[in-house]
């Protein structure tokens, strides 16, 4: 049953898919797009494999997602990888887990179709992964294509209070008080201190595996996001699910707390 139904997909999809496509207004397609990857770990379990497949076939997904975003208009994504509370898991399975992180930068970098950008708390990190992700952001820093945040020992409220010790910094050797600083400081003074400084704020925030929670996804810039929660494990997220994310988006009126 599984594999008649599997062949049936095969034909059918790709003509849904470019209708899909077809009918996607081009004035409301997102212009930043964050997406949680998340069920690599539930899906390895599904199929009997370890975590550390269940990791690779997840980064295996990114590229052909990126894809897409082109495919549709997308000009930022943000893929979050490794949040600061992954930092806690048992030391065999974090380096199992930031070597697949490694690789995949690595092959993206190769690829010198993407301008990648590491996003995160990068002193949290083995020297080894920081150095390669750096190394990965050098590479492809005059592309002039997709912006690729890459989210690696990415925590929302620690990016905050780093935003806010990076200002305060910055006005303490400029000779103002702290007294100062803050009757003045204002929302846009901490935004230009966030990792994803300079670009826009997620239009769209997609997260997989069924999970209906933020987790700590950039917290500050989300505020007028809107949220695509998907049933599928990252690892079996496909372009219809990706298009169906767009359409949804697309089909929303913004409010934007009005």
């Amino acid at each position: 049953m599984a594999s008649w139904k599997d062949a049936v997909r095969r034909v059918l999809y790709p003509a849904y898919e470019a209708r899909v496509v077809r009918h996607l207004p081009n004035e409301r397609i997102p212009h930043h797009v964050g997406v949680m990857l998340d069920g690599n770990r539930r899906w390895a379990k599904a199929v009997g494999a370890d975590t550390a497949h269940g990791y690779r076939a997840g980064a295996d997904n990114i590229e052909p997602l990126l894809g897409w975003c082109e495919e549709v208009g997308v000009k930022v994504v943000t893929l979050w990888l490794l949040s600061t509370d992954n930092l806690n898991r048992p030391s065999e399975q974090l380096t199992g887990l930031l070597s697949v992180i490694e690789n995949a930068v690595d092959s993206l970098a190769a690829a010198h179709r993407w301008r990648l950008n590491p996003v995160g708390a990068l002193d949290l990190l083995p020297a080894t992964t920081s150095e390669r992700l750096k190394a990965a952001a050098d590479a492809t820093r005059d592309i002039d294509g997709l912006l690729v945040n890459i989210a690696v020992g990415y925590g929302g409220r620690r990016e905050i209070a780093d935003a806010v010790r990076s200002l305060l910094l910055e006005q303490a050797a400029e000779g103002r008080s702290l007294e100062q600083v803050a009757e003045t400081i204002s929302a846009e003074d901490i935004s230009e201190h966030l990792y994803t400084k300079g670009q826009p704020d997620p239009d769209l925030v997609i997260r997989t595996s069924g999970e209906q929670r933020l987790g700590g996804f950039l917290l500050w810039q989300s505020a007028h996001s809107e949220f695509y929660f998907c049933e599928a494990l990252w690892p079996d997220f496909r372009r219809v699910d990706f298009l169906r994310a767009i359409r949804a988006y697309a089909e929303r009126e913004r409010r934007f707390g009005a």
